[in-house]
């Protein structure tokens, strides 16, 4: 088997290849490592996150039970103070009144309004600021001071005056500053600095109470809304959380974007890699092979050029033979040799151009070509033709059509030896024809078949194993044919197939 750079450029391709998958390996190695270690930083972070929310929960309802404890004693002293005004009022004049009037004298957080019976504020101490200087009980004091009911004082000289009282402002302080914890407790969930996707839910996960770190247009759609919560319970088990005063909530969350998006990025490094590699070796590969088409065409046109003055003048000489008394025996054949010549020159000359195909009747052409081959060979060569009746029409380019043929008829010669029977069949199945060409020669191995018409490769001892590279790109190429080994057996023979589209 002759060996050289083309038969080694499999090897190299495959060297290269695994060299190249060795280094995608180890890149995504080192990739997928980077992005595992961010990956697990970024969980870090959101299970930390979530421990010191659920701390911080801790903390808010200790704090809850405080503020309800103090909650607890104002509610005490306002109720307390209410009986003092109702005792001193309905007191009997023997009826000690001091302990009475310390407890009213020592109010400073419970706002009280004394009115008429016309809503006029007679008396008032302890008023929120918006409240301060009014002159009238409206109805937006009226609404206010709603939750107790109003204490009637009657002097005794026929004027009746009301005593309106509300909650200490001690436990209204203490409750905004709560809802306010409460509220800056909730945002702090959902917007948090870790950016995990969060979504808080009332207790039995009915109704969503605020979410963070997700798309709000996409949140308004449930079939969303459901796949996240899906995703969530998966990933981390939700955190219970209760509100003294908004009652129990469920916290659902889930590592970021950033760790999802990661886990894919090896992939798509990989595929950009390989998408890169790709269009550079087909730009390289059609380069090079538009370099070499270039040179194969200007050999081939020079080749015909200086074959042409040699050829013509051989005619001229077997002129010369003919007009002699007695003509040389050969002039005939002779004559059909440069015949021959001068059809190998044509093809060497339209080699790099595009010739047209003509209408041509291959039965003719194929005969006419085996009959040509057999009087060149050895009688120890049998050639049996099996073609249809009539005429074939089909759309070829006769000289590099027969030079297919005079290749794989030369091959087949070469394969079998000293002796053999070359078989041709042409088949047609309506929409296409089939050439087929057996030989009875050593055949090839199964190893060797795909490669027998890459440029280079040959079995003999003499050869540039570029004849079939050459008719695969007569048939492909120009003819818009398949051609292959369609079948060989070591030791028996090799049968090759030409296809063509009618």
């Amino acid at each position: 088997m002759k060996t050289n750079l083309y038969t080694n450029k499999k090897r190299w391709k495959w060297a290269l290849a695994i060299i190249a998958m060795l280094i995608i390996g180890a890149s995504l190695w080192y990739t997928n490592h980077l992005v595992k270690s961010i990956a697990e930083q970024e969980t870090r972070q959101v299970k930390m996150w979530a421990a010191a929310m659920e701390q911080h929960a801790v903390m808010m309802k200790s704090t809850e039970e405080f503020f309800n404890k103090v909650s607890e004693q104002e509610q005490l002293r306002v109720d307390l103070l209410a009986n003092a005004y109702r005792r001193v009022i309905d007191i009997s004049s023997n009826e000690n009144t001091a302990i009475y009037l310390d407890i009213i004298r020592n109010n400073i957080s419970i706002p009280l309004v004394i009115t008429d019976t016309k809503d006029n504020i007679i008396f008032s101490s302890n008023l929120p600021p918006s409240q301060e200087g009014k002159k009238a009980f409206d109805e937006e004091m009226k609404q206010a001071y709603s939750k107790f009911p109003p204490i009637k004082i009657d002097p005794g000289y026929g004027s009746v005056q009301w005593l309106y009282y509300n909650e200490s402002m001690i436990y209204t302080d203490l409750k905004a500053v709560l809802e306010d914890m409460i509220d800056h407790f909730m945002e702090e969930i959902t917007l948090n600095s870790v950016g995990a996707p969060v979504i808080i839910t009332n207790e039995d996960q009915t109704q969503i109470l605020s979410f963070g770190n997700l798309d709000s247009l996409m949140m308004q759609d449930t079939n969303y809304v459901n796949q996240q919560l899906a995703i969530m319970r998966d990933e981390n088990d939700p955190l219970q959380i209760e509100f003294m005063n908004k009652g129990k909530a469920t916290i659902f969350y889930r590592t970021t974007d950033l760790v999802q998006q990661m886990r894919y990025y090896p992939v798509i490094q990989i595929i950009v890699f390989a998408l890169f590699l790709l269009i550079a070796y087909l730009l390289f590969s059609y380069a090079r092979r538009s370099e070499q088409n270039q040179v194969w065409a200007g050999m081939a046109k020079e080749t015909a050029h200086q074959l042409g003055t040699p050829l013509s003048s051989l005619m001229g000489w077997i002129e010369l033979l003919k007009m002699q008394e007695e003509p040389f025996v050969g002039t005939h054949e002779m004559e059909k040799d440069i015949e021959r010549l001068q059809i190998v020159t044509d093809r060497f000359s339209k080699i790099g151009s595009v010739p047209t195909p003509e209408p041509t009747d291959i039965n003719y052409l194929i005969q006419d070509t085996m009959d040509y081959l057999q009087k060149r060979f050895s009688k120890k060569f049998e050639f049996e033709v099996n073609l249809p009746e009539g005429e074939l029409m089909m759309p070829l380019i006769p000289s590099l059509f027969r030079w297919v043929l005079e290749n794989l008829t030369k091959n087949a010669v070469d394969a079998m030896g000293d002796h053999g029977k070359i078989t041709l069949d042409l088949i047609d199945d309506g929409d296409h024809i089939h050439l087929d060409l057996s030989d009875t020669g050593k055949g090839i191995p199964k190893s060797q078949i795909k490669q027998v018409f890459n440029p280079g490769f040959t079995s003999k001892k003499r050869g540039w194993g570029l004849g079939l590279s050459l008719a695969k790109r007569i048939i492909e190429d120009y003819h818009k044919g398949k051609i292959g080994v369609k079948s060989s057996v070591v030791g028996q023979g090799t049968t090759f197939r030409i296809t063509l589209k009618k």
